[in-house]
């Protein structure tokens, strides 16, 4: 387990680098690598080199299970309406709705929940400016640290301990969908989350994961660590997310 002091070193190593690299992710899903970086729409990927920081980086927990194949496509979600039957949800309440996209996803391996469309917005906009940040999962006496990767209508958690060990070919653990089809008519964003490994991490977690994430970016006090952590690599301190979230400084 690393100290606060050794984690916010390397944070701030990944911000500096996440302002110019290209993060590539595994997905085992499609076994095929996928892409996420902002108006890139081409095949043709570069492969940014991993930190130097990591190869220093202790190991946090994880074990590490992925499978990786060739080739590069960019990240593609689900369709909705694989998932549901979006016209008859057109003619029930939103609140009707929730329910039943919540109670579709419970005990599946994945995570389902929903949004008003003026936060969606936010979050979309917010994340534009500031596409990564870190987040500590607590787990009994310590935490393990997730790097997130937001690019809407995608979300991305990996774990730093991966990241370090297997750089752009890292696998994501969770991944989190965005579907604004019911948006306009229903004030209404639909959110759907797989996990990947469920030997990793539990929906709850994986819940939690996103639920959190999305309070960094929605809530202002908690977006200035977002903004730090993105802009101003040099002054962000891993301690101050732990305060946010009230944990203990290990």
């Amino acid at each position: 387990m690393q100290n606060v002091t050794s984690i916010s070193k390397i944070c701030r190593s990944i911000a500096s680098k996440s302002r110019k690299n290209l993060f590539l992710f595994n997905d085992p899903c499609t076994r095929s690598f996928t892409a996420v970086s902002a108006g890139v729409t081409s095949p043709k990927f570069h492969q940014p080199e991993i930190p130097s920081h990591f190869h220093k980086w202790g190991s946090i927990g994880f074990c590490r299970t992925s499978r990786f194949a060739t080739g590069f496509n960019p990240l593609q979600r689900k369709p909705l309406d694989s998932i549901v039957d979006v016209q008859r949800l057109k003619d029930r309440y939103p609140d009707d709705i929730t329910s039943i996209w919540d109670d579709y996803h419970i005990g599946r391996g994945h995570v389902g929940l929903t949004m008003k469309a003026n936060l969606y917005h936010l979050l979309e906009h917010r994340a534009k400016e500031c596409r990564y940040f870190v987040i500590p999962l607590w787990r009994g006496n310590g935490y393990t640290t997730m790097f997130v990767q937001v690019q809407t209508p995608i979300m991305l958690f990996t774990g730093l301990e991966d990241y370090k060990a297997r750089g752009t070919q890292a696998s994501p653990y969770f991944t989190v969908s965005y579907y604004t089809e019911l948006a306009e008519s229903k004030d209404l964003v639909l959110i759907r989350g797989d996990v990947v490994f469920t030997s990793k991490l539990t929906d709850s977690e994986a819940k939690w994961l996103v639920e959190t994430a999305q309070s960094f970016y929605l809530n202002d006090a908690r977006y200035k660590l977002v903004e730090r952590f993105n802009k101003d690599a040099q002054d962000f301190e891993f301690k101050d997310v732990l305060r946010a979230l009230d944990m203990p400084i290990l």
